[in-house]
């Protein structure tokens, strides 16, 4: 098998990272996923951003092992080639605003009742229904209402800030690829198909609220003491840049105060028991002496010694030396390839590594503009003279 999803269909309407993503990855696994895009420029992620022939970056990290076909939906005989290859297919997925399938009569009825076992995918901003159901949305605004925003506060510099990347975007992506997943395997299991909404608000409060959420989980007042990972996570500056260390566990604090030359500490259960370091007395102390003992080292020197002394941490690589850490390296993290029209890139290999089914994320290169139309098409059964009037009629490209 090329990868677990190896036979499996995915017709694939949507655009930008939600949806896109989570395709993507189920080509990865080994899925035969079109992609249709409108004529044109194509989907909105192909904006001439970090671009070479037509094909940008975020585009690409996006894309691969898909085949593309381009389509006007506006036009009734757009909708009927869909609706022909849904016929065929596994799974749908979508992410326009809630009621706009419906509209162009590719809702999930509708799609339901040309194949009763398709599992039909809705990621939305909000979900189908509600206050907000119908606003325009990106990453942005979905982490303002979910959390992200309001615990990214550095302790030196209290202001609110973004995730710096589509967090929510991403997370929804995954989302919806488990639930699809899950969908297909209760299929096997005899429950046919069935639509699954995927509101991103949502699925970013499930990713957001393990961590995030501890100080909010009780429902009584007082709330029981403690200390969030947000309050603790920060950078340490080194004397030549900074690192990361996370000290957890009893043994983990021991092991950073042996790093900093306090054995004191760390041959003294009360300094490092767990119910002193539970409410913050220990890091009080503490915390003012390890982050001075640290800016007078080197990174490498101090990583050494955290390392030594079993310290969880690591050094802030920049993007540029992201390829060449060690073990990035050893798990063949990065791989390039050399794209027939626009050149050499690179991409990032899955990170599921599967015994007996592994993917293969080398199958296909991310689509062109239409690059595949013509192919799909005839997998349909259409033939030359139909294909002609399709492209005097504007349905498909002309090349």
């Amino acid at each position: 098998m090329a990868g677990p999803l190896e036979g499996i269909k995915v017709v694939d309407v949507s655009a930008v990272v939600s949806g896109p993503l989570c395709t993507m990855m189920m080509g990865d696994q080994g899925a035969d996923v079109v992609k249709v895009e409108p004529p044109g420029m194509g989907e909105t992620l192909r904006l001439p951003l970090f671009a070479k022939e037509g094909l940008p970056s975020f585009f690409i990290n996006c894309n691969r092992n898909k085949r593309g076909i381009v389509l006007d939906l506006g036009q009734d005989e757009g909708r009927e080639i869909v609706k022909k290859m849904v016929a065929e297919a596994d799974v749908f997925v979508q992410n326009w605003r809630p009621g706009a399938a419906d509209r162009m009569g590719l809702g999930y009825e509708a799609l339901k009742a040309i194949n009763p076992d398709l599992v039909y995918c809705s990621i939305s901003g909000y979900g189908p229904t509600g206050p907000y159901s119908q606003g325009r949305v990106y990453d942005p605004i979905i982490q303002g209402l979910s959390g992200h925003t309001a615990v990214q506060l550095n302790p030196e510099f209290p202001m609110r800030d973004l995730v710096r990347n589509i967090v929510c975007d991403k997370s929804s992506a995954y989302t919806a690829l488990q639930a699809i997943t899950a969908a297909l395997f209760a299929r096997e299991r005899g429950a046919g198909g069935q639509h699954i909404e995927v509101p991103m608000v949502d699925a970013s409060l499930f990713f957001f609220w393990p961590d995030g959420g501890t100080r909010h989980t009780w429902l009584c007042d007082p709330q029981p003491p403690g200390r969030t990972l947000y309050e603790m996570y920060q950078l340490t500056s080194t004397s030549d840049g900074h690192l990361v260390y996370f000290a957890a566990s009893a043994d983990e604090f021991r092991g950073l105060c042996r790093a900093i030359d306090r054995h004191d500490w760390a041959d003294d259960p009360e300094f490092y028991g767990d119910q002193a370091r539970a409410t913050g007395k220990t890091l009080e102390v503490a915390a003012p002496v390890v982050a001075d003992f640290i800016a007078q080292t080197t990174t490498e020197d101090m990583i050494d010694r955290l390392r030594e002394n079993d310290v969880p941490c690591g050094p802030v690589l920049s993007l540029e030396e992201l390829p060449d850490d060690p073990q990035i390296q050893h798990n063949e993290s990065f791989m390039e390839f050399e794209h027939p029209v626009a050149g050499k890139y690179r991409g990032i290999r899955p990170a599921a590594r599967f015994e007996k089914t592994p993917q293969d994320a080398r199958r296909h290169f991310p689509p062109l503009v239409g690059e595949h139309t013509e192919e799909v098409l005839r997998e349909l059964g259409y033939d030359d003279g139909e294909l002609k009037h399709m492209r005097e009629g504007g349905l498909i490209p002309n090349d």
